[in-house]
């Protein structure tokens, strides 16, 4: 039987999930995404991440615009991201990484694991700095105030400066605590806060044909210096489980998640020539905000029979969201071109029109079963009823209320062939939100309808030696397709049926050597509706191919680790139409960790080389939109452990 990270056999049946946040376990000093990840599928732990897949593009997909986000297994509905002084780290779960996980989705499953205070004083101290001009402090620790109760905390403060001369700053305040009052129950409220200040709005490109943009320099500004966002980040809630007997567990999560925007601004030029003119033109949106109460309560039984074990979840999962949009000034201001500085003053007041409002229940209750037959293989399925009631209310118009009652499930099985390979195959169906329109349509920021998908996979894993571990799969992902129709609305054009194949390959090569490589390959296919006009045969921003490989060689001088990481990103439709691509794009990254003692404690010096050669390329930010990617830069931390 394949064995789960960190031999969670037994407790996974018990708790559910691996108890992978084990508060300061692990000194921050040892972070390392390339020595710590499972797979090549997306892995991030503090300021490092690595992986085909992150939270917000698995096989093509966004599980956060999806709402598959989880904390420590629970459902949680994100409207502003956890604070790194909170998170330890996060795991994307797709394919075999998904098997025996409750309720899985079509879009793949964002772990989340928050930073569990531990039984014993500590702290961390994180300086950061990089060549744009960013320069941040963050400390975090654990401080026992008896045997039953612990405080974590966390403070970051961080001058943040952009690829495209933007800059802000930002400072973040946590507090987690953990209360264990028996051995059986465990009670861990967690509160964090983040305000933004000053933070400039850059500028979108849309060129007038079917051509890629010139695009300015890097690390200049052209927008009005008056075009700062000003937001509040409010992530809080509550986790709790207790053993109700030996073999019952009943968890618990409430959560709140606020993004609160006081002002914010979307710089565009559009009309853009091939000689980088154009006509500049701004939108203002006045305050709003998004919230969301979420959470969900299981119940887990564990029937232990021998070699087998049976684990059944009863699970509750609630979210009532609520959203602003609308109500934005526009302002022309007329031609303009790259590389000129907008020098045009504020207005002394805009003129905001009325905001719409959109507001979303759900409740989805579900029954799931694990079984496990060990070194023989492992069954799951899960089967949901969905209640989804959402209201839009814009000026001018009656409500539209639209109500859905789904039933959502999943199967998965493997089998162990030998006691190192394991074969497995996979069905869900999901009912998925689908994120807001972009800044460049005519309906932009309005909520997009949840949509239901549907998802096919099958693969092997097996051992290539005792400590190199390999995975490949293949996958058919269908979901309802958001393009562009000839009014400029963004909404449904049609339905895209992706298919494709992804491999991993991780482990010690020596045991000096670590290596973590992977990648997808993608074969997207739109299906248009006849009325929707020149709809291309290719998904907007889905690459063919993305291929990475990471390596972390610990060197014969004492504490120097040496790193470097190598991506590819194939050919990519920018524009609905598939008049447009974006051309193959490669990146080299070399780095190195020095692990030395600084007053007697144990330090880490990061420094990094971000893209070696220095291929910028094009950033895409919806169809026929872009902006630049970063160039060639350095950037480093200090991490102490006191």
């Amino acid at each position: 039987m394949f064995r789960r990270p960190h031999n969670c056999w037994i407790m996974a049946a018990a708790l559910l999930v691996c108890p992978s946040g084990a508060a300061h376990a692990q000194a921050r000093s040892d972070e390392n995404a390339v020595t710590q990840a499972e797979d090549a599928f997306g892995f991030s732990v503090g300021r490092e991440s690595l992986g085909i897949y992150n939270s917000g593009n698995v096989r093509g997909f966004s599980p956060v615009a999806a709402g598959n986000l989880r904390i420590d297994g629970l459902y949680f509905d994100q409207q502003w991201g956890l604070s790194g002084t909170i998170l330890d780290s996060t795991s994307i779960k797709v394919g075999l990484s998904a098997q025996g996980y409750a309720f899985a989705a079509p879009s793949g499953i964002v772990d989340q694991s928050l930073r569990h205070p531990g039984n014993k004083p500590g702290a961390s101290m994180v300086a950061n700095w990089d060549s744009y001009g960013t320069y941040g402090l963050e400390v975090d620790g654990t401080l026992p105030v008896s045997t039953t109760l612990s405080v974590g905390y966390g403070f970051n403060g961080t001058h943040q400066s952009f690829p495209d001369g933007t800059n802000n700053f930002n400072h973040t305040e946590s507090l987690i605590l953990r209360w264990r009052p028996t051995r059986a129950i465990e009670i861990m409220p967690f509160w964090s806060l983040n305000n933004d200040y000053d933070d400039e709005a850059g500028t979108f490109y849309v060129p007038a044909g079917p051509f890629l943009p010139k695009l300015p320099r890097l690390d200049h500004n052209e927008g009005p210096g008056w075009a700062d966002f000003r937001y509040k980040g409010l992530d809080e809630g509550l986790l709790a489980s207790t053993r109700l007997s030996e073999n019952w567990v009943l968890r618990f999560g409430a959560f709140r998640s606020v993004w609160d925007l006081k002002h914010s601004y979307s710089g565009l030029l559009v009309n853009e020539q091939p000689d980088g003119s154009g006509d500049r033109q701004l939108f203002v949106d006045p305050p709003n905000k998004q919230q969301s109460n979420s959470g969900e309560i299981r119940l887990t039984h564990s029937v232990p029979d021998g070699p087998r074990l049976h684990v059944i979840h009863l699970s509750v999962r609630r979210r009532d969201s609520k959203q602003e949009f609308g109500g934005s000034e526009f302002i022309d201001f007329g031609p303009g071109r790259i590389g000129e500085d907008m020098t045009a003053p504020r207005p002394d007041t805009f003129h905001f029109t009325q905001k719409s409002h959109d507001h979303v229940e759900q409740t989805t209750v579900g029954f799931a079963y694990d079984g496990r037959w060990r070194n023989v293989g492992e069954i799951s399925f899960g089967i949901s009823k969905a209640r989804f009631r959402k209201e839009t209310d814009v000026p001018g118009d009656a409500a539209a209320i639209t109500r859905s009652s789904p039933l959502l499930y999943n199967a998965t099985a493997a089998a162990d062939l030998t006691k190192s390979i394991i074969v497995y195959a996979g069905y869900a169906r999901g009912l998925e939100e689908n994120g807001v329109a972009p800044d460049s349509a005519a309906n932009r920021k309005q909520p997009l309808p949840a949509i239901l998908t549907q998802q096919k996979d099958a693969g092997i894993r097996f051992h290539v030696t005792r400590s190199i571990k390999a995975a490949a799969g293949v996958f058919d992902l269908t979901k309802p397709y958001f393009g562009f129709d000839s009014a400029n609305v963004y909404r449904q054009v049609g339905t895209v049926e992706s298919k494709g194949a992804e491999f991993s390959i991780s482990g010690s090569v020596t045991p000096r050597l670590d290596v973590v490589a992977g990648g997808m390959l993608l074969n997207p296919k739109v299906t248009a509706s006849s009325a929707m006009g020149n709809i291309g045969s290719k998904p907007v921003g889905l690459p063919t191919h993305l291929l990475i490989a990471n390596a972390n060689w610990k060197s014969p001088l004492e504490g120097l680790e040496l790193d470097v990481a190598l991506q590819h990103r194939g050919r990519t439709p920018a524009t609905t139409d598939n008049l447009v691509f974006l051309p193959p794009r490669a990146r080299v990254d070399l780095g190195s960790h020095y692990r030395f003692r600084l007053a007697r404690r144990s330090a880490t010096f990061r420094l990094q080389l971000v893209n070696l050669f220095n291929n910028e390329g094009w950033g895409l930010a919806g169809s026929g939109v872009y902006t630049g990617n970063s160039g060639r830069y350095v950037q480093g931390y200090l991490t102490v452990d006191f």
